[in-house]
């Protein structure tokens, strides 16, 4: 059984079909890229598997359970955890404390526990410090975890927006462009940072980028949309190589 499996998503902004009758399905551990010009309808995909969007039409499965129109943070603690585009961290706190607010899915007091410091509170703050700092330790931000978020360089922005992501403890880890504007040396290392985490996690990863190095490089298997619509589906090689690719991708 795939661990994703969506059929049939459709969406509409103002008459217009943003996304129409999109299909996926991926299986556990695989690590799947979605690419098309801009304006193709990738984001909008994510948004629609993370409840940003509720789709007018479709059904989204993960592990066999329908997830369809439910809110974000429902989503997320199902097992769905994203990046973004544009970066969207906690600039103004620490890189250890941004990791620790992904971890609230699986570690957790009442109120009243933290308000008046009960022994549960410092149990879990210490449990949460602990697993925070693995986490940093495997993307190299461990010497950085008091600094604060804004201070980081791009590129461990970047990874630590990846951490942040992992500590929710996700089935499906989606990935919205994460080499933008990285250069070549920055992306070498995501692209064996992504590697990483689909191996040591056992991580399923589905990744929205433009930089096609980085693509034909980690992807096993590619969708290609165009106006919100499918244009092929395959191994990566042999989509690449599809002439309706070729033009209505790379625009040859």
């Amino acid at each position: 059984m795939a661990l994703l499996e969506v059929k049939n998503l459709t969406i509409s902004f103002g008459g217009l079909r943003a996304v129409d009758d999109f299909q996926l399905s991926i299986n556990k551990g695989q690590l799947y890229g979605l690419i098309g010009p801009n304006g193709a309808g990738k984001t909008t995909v994510f948004n629609l598997l993370t409840g940003v969007y509720r789709p007018d039409e479709g059904i989204i499965k993960l592990d066999g359970r329908d997830i369809t129109g439910l809110k974000t943070i429902n989503i997320n603690k199902a097992g769905i955890a994203r990046t973004f585009q544009n970066i969207r961290l906690f600039k103004e706190m620490s890189v250890l404390d941004n990791v620790k607010v992904g971890l609230h899915n699986s570690h957790q007091y009442h109120t009243l526990e933290g308000i008046f410091r009960f022994p549960k509170y410092f149990k879990v703050e210490r449990e949460m410090n602990e697993r925070a700092m693995e986490l940093l330790k495997v993307f190299d931000l461990d010497q950085e975890a008091g600094y604060l978020a804004a201070n980081l360089p791009y590129g461990k922005q970047r990874k630590l927006e990846i951490a942040r992501a992992l500590a929710t403890g996700p089935k499906l880890l989606l990935l919205d462009e994460p080499a933008a504007g990285m250069n070549p040396n920055e992306t070498g290392e995501l692209m064996d940072t992504i590697r990483f985490v689909q191996k040591e996690f056992d991580m399923t990863i589905l990744l929205i980028e433009h930089d096609m190095k980085l693509v034909s490089g980690i992807c096993e298997e590619l969708t290609v949309l165009n106006f919100g619509r499918i244009l092929t589906q395959g191994k990566t090689g042999d989509v690449l190589n599809d002439p309706q690719v070729i033009t209505a991708y790379l625009g040859e």
